[in-house]
């Protein structure tokens, strides 16, 4: 099970390599990644781990806070022109509505949905 874990760090200097440092010395891996800031003190961060466990664990004895987390659908996607549009068409047209997206590690798609078991219904067939 793939899990999106949501991170707030300061918008400073250093914070992205004290994330990288907690979770190498935790041995989790990070299978993808996405920030966001805007214009705050602070920036918000999307981590896709494969053993949330492990990297609780380590984010709380380097003192990071995981504001949520939450299982995503991670789906193999080709990198051509299209396939974003694609993609939200078939999942608008079963009226899943989709609560964060991002590309990850090897051309994978990232999808945290309300109705996540209908997200993966729909592009079980997808590719």
């Amino acid at each position: 099970m793939s899990t999106d874990l949501t991170i707030e760090l300061a918008d400073t200097a250093g914070e992205l390599a004290r994330l990288g440092r907690a979770l190498d010395k935790g041995g989790v891996n990070i299978e993808g990644l996405c920030g966001v800031g805007c214009g705050g003190p602070t920036i918000e961060v999307h981590v896709l781990v494969d053993d949330a466990e492990a990297a609780f664990t380590a984010l709380t004895a380097a003192e990071i806070d995981v504001k949520t987390d939450s299982e995503v659908l991670v789906m193999e996607v080709e990198d051509r022109v299209g396939v974003i549009g694609e993609v939200g068409s078939a999942l608008g047209d079963a009226d899943v509505n989709l609560h964060m997206l991002y590309l990850a590690t090897a051309t994978r798609l990232v999808i945290g949905a309300d109705d996540l078991a209908s997200a993966r219904e729909v592009l079980r067939h997808y590719r």
